[in-house]
């Protein structure tokens, strides 16, 4: 505020230093004073209450709750201190509650949560079909796959997605050879063909942003192909260059495919009623397999239209 006069709230803001580094904070800064608001950078090793006023805490902590989850003792002592000051300060608006961003810690629960929402259903939207191992026996994993109605080629992933560098490491596998690489705990999910195009969705509120991305070309389930590793950071970049995300020749005469963003806004409702986050993102991608949906019901047509299955992949 120009005037010199005092901010009517503070912002408490928390992220590693990382995704710091990707901030404009000048213009950070300077948006939040324009509506009132100062902004604190605050610093987990040390008490809230020796960083000054705190009216809204804004964070991104989830790595950090993943790694407390998984006993790391640092992490844990963070969590514990941040649980406290919102104890001792009831009035502190958090974005977003801990135990809400808890849920996309595991993927198989949030997986879970999505699966039978029947608004989904309807509107030709799904989460592809998953599993979870918990065991690194092949036979009785391939077992579980066949009552899931998990198909190859799968993505296997591991059940937690924050917190280290291997929850964004991915394996596509093609045959039930190839399941010998899993490494229970995992979540194996069957792969949607999506023509190499990824739509990350970017929530705030009942705002969104979507950023068209590179994502993984076609595959088909194989007996011969051998399992192949990736990061997702490293096909699904807006600059990457993967080989993976090169489609095949015979692949490039599919028609383009467009984004329904009715339906994106639909899963944006589901979101925010199921699992209570204000900040949140998920990545969509569009089944390149054209299905036939019932006969329009409008009193000018019967006629039955193509349309196009969007897929919800966390």
């Amino acid at each position: 505020m120009s005037n010199g006069m005092p901010f009517d709230k503070s912002i408490g803001l928390w992220m590693s230093d990382k995704k710091s580094q990707k901030l404009n904070w000048k213009e950070l800064i300077h948006a939040c004073n324009s509506h009132g608001f100062n902004l604190v950078k605050l610093d987990l090793e040390r008490p809230f209450e020796d960083q000054g006023r705190i009216d809204v805490l804004l964070h991104k902590l989830t790595d950090i709750i993943a790694a407390a989850d998984q006993g790391d003792v640092k992490a844990s002592m963070n969590i514990r201190r941040v649980e406290q000051y919102l104890s001792n300060h009831p009035n502190v608006t958090i974005i977003d509650p801990l135990d809400n961003v808890r849920i996309l810690l595991n993927r198989y629960c949030y997986y879970t949560i999505l699966q039978d929402e029947i608004s989904f259903q309807n509107q030709g939207i799904f989460t592809p079909a998953f599993a979870e191992f918990s065991t690194n026996n092949i036979e009785q994993n391939i077992e579980i796959m066949r009552n899931n109605g998990v198909t190859f080629p799968v993505i296997c992933k591991q059940t937690i997605a924050h917190g280290s560098k291997s929850a964004h490491e991915m394996v596509l596998i093609f045959n039930e050879r190839g399941l010998h690489v899993c490494k229970a705990p995992c979540v194996v999910q069957s792969f949607v063909n999506h023509n190499a195009v990824l739509h990350k969705v970017f929530v705030v509120g009942n705002s969104y942003h979507i950023c068209e991305r590179p994502s993984l070309k076609n595959f088909y389930a194989s007996d011969d192909l051998e399992p192949i590793y990736y990061r997702t950071g490293e096909v699904c970049k807006a600059d990457s260059q993967s080989t993976l995300s090169i489609l095949d020749p015979h692949d490039k005469a599919e028609i383009k495919m467009t984004l329904n963003e009715d339906k994106i806004r639909s899963i944006i409702r589901v979101l925010r009623k199921k699992i209570g986050l204000i900040l949140l993102g998920f990545d969509v991608v569009i089944d390149n397999t054209t299905v036939i949906l019932p006969p329009v019901r409008k009193a000018d047509s019967t006629e039955k239209k193509p349309a196009r299955n969007s897929a919800i992949v966390f």
